[in-house]
């Protein structure tokens, strides 16, 4: 009877005592270790703000023109007779070069005659002169009142000193005609074009070639209306100007000075076109050693002078976004702050009284950025990466991501 009760009860004793191991078992078992949450910190690299004078510089283009170019047109006409060797496309020539010449026989002896014409009416004058002498010696005792001008000569006298006149200027033009047989560069220049060849007879008017004057270029430069204001001056923006270009291989550049403004805007693209001067542009007064020409017809890049800033802060382009930058504090915490941009371009950004002198701006970004972020600067000693239980606002605001 005894041994099938333990038998029945034996299970029950069991199981009574497994229960209470394991409730011993857990009323004696340690806690686990808390370890605090690791979160990545991200990494940035940062640029110390610097506060510089600056000028506010604007882009620009265009294409190198002379500022004086001519037609070479006849004021006679005839068989070209000589033609120099300088007069081809491409050709140097001095102001008063003899560059070609027409066939002078006609107007030489048209000169002959000229002079013939007018030693005849010298003659004549002369001739007059002596007679208005004698007929004053036969009016002399005269006794009727004031002797008549008829008797005296005094028309033909007048008339005689016209015919003089007449002949002179007869010679004078004469000798212009001989002398436009010759034609000659009115400036120093290059030849632009020749349409003419020896022997061809030319008409009054012809378009002998074309003259481009080298001692002084002219680039229009095309800027935004809104540009206008970074110049020192609107109405009259006098200022430098650097043009470059990629001659023979290699980039070159040229100073130079905006010496007007073309004062409309454009209908077509809404530009205002800023026209730049250079001086001796194919280096003909003054050769530098190493330099280029500026030829006509290049395509040049401009950089114009604007006017002056202080307090101005330069950052690269990719920086700001949406006229935020993020600053990195002494305890590497992140803010985002609004920037006043004053000026950009391709590369930069120009901004006034937002950031000060010594303030770190973080160049790298990622999405996540935001105020109060707790980041790693490239280049310092690693930070802590576990949170602490109690830290500062800042730090329990970066450990929950709450932006």
């Amino acid at each position: 009877m005894m041994k099938t009760l333990l038998r029945r009860t034996s299970p029950l004793l069991i199981l009574l005592l497994f229960g209470l191991g394991a409730k011993i078992l857990m009323q004696t078992k340690e806690a686990p270790e808390q370890k605090p949450e690791e979160m990545p910190i991200p990494i940035v690299d940062v640029t110390q703000v610097t506060q510089q004078t600056v000028s506010l510089n604007l882009p620009s283009y265009g294409v190198v023109n002379p500022k004086y170019k001519t037609q070479l047109v006849t004021e006679v006409q005839g068989r070209m007779l000589t033609i120099s060797p300088n007069f081809v496309a491409g050709g140097i020539v001095k102001k008063g070069e003899q560059l070609a010449q027409i066939e002078p026989s006609d107007y030489e002896a048209d000169l002959m005659q000229a002079e013939a014409t007018l030693a005849q009416a010298t003659a004549a004058l002369n001739e007059e002169i002596a007679r208005g002498e004698v007929a004053k010696i036969e009016f002399k005792g005269y006794d009727k009142g004031l002797p008549p001008e008829l008797g005296l000569r005094i028309p033909q006298l007048k008339k005689e000193q016209a015919n003089v006149k007449y002949a002179q200027a007869a010679l004078a033009r004469a000798q212009r005609n001989l002398e436009r047989t010759v034609i000659r560069a009115p400036f120093d220049g290059i030849i632009k074009a020749r349409n003419v060849d020896l022997g061809q007879y030319v008409s009054l008017g012809t378009n002998l070639g074309e003259l481009y004057d080298t001692s002084v270029a002219e680039i229009r430069l095309p800027i935004s209306n809104d540009d206008l204001a970074y110049l020192e001056s609107v109405d009259n923006p006098d200022t430098q100007v650097t043009l470059s270009a990629s001659l023979a291989g290699k980039e070159n550049t040229w100073d130079g000075n905006i010496i007007r403004s073309e004062g409309v805007i454009d209908a077509e693209n809404r530009m205002v076109y800023l026209v730049a001067e250079i001086k001796d542009p194919y280096l003909r007064a003054n050769k530098v050693a190493g330099s280029l020409p500026l030829k006509y017809g290049s395509f040049v890049n401009a950089v114009i002078k604007g006017r002056t800033v202080d307090g101005i802060v330069k950052l690269p382009r990719h920086v700001v976004r949406n006229d935020l930058v993020a600053l990195v504090n002494d305890k590497n915490i992140v803010e985002m702050r609004h920037v006043n941009i004053v000026r950009s371009d391709l590369d930069n950004v120009y901004i006034k009284d937002s950031l000060k002198t010594g303030e770190r701006v973080a160049t790298t970004h990622f999405n996540s950025m935001a105020n109060g972020q707790l980041v790693k600067v490239l280049g310092e000693a690693a930070l802590p990466t576990k949170t602490p239980k109690e830290d500062t606002p800042e730090s329990s605001l970066a450990a929950t991501g709450v932006k």
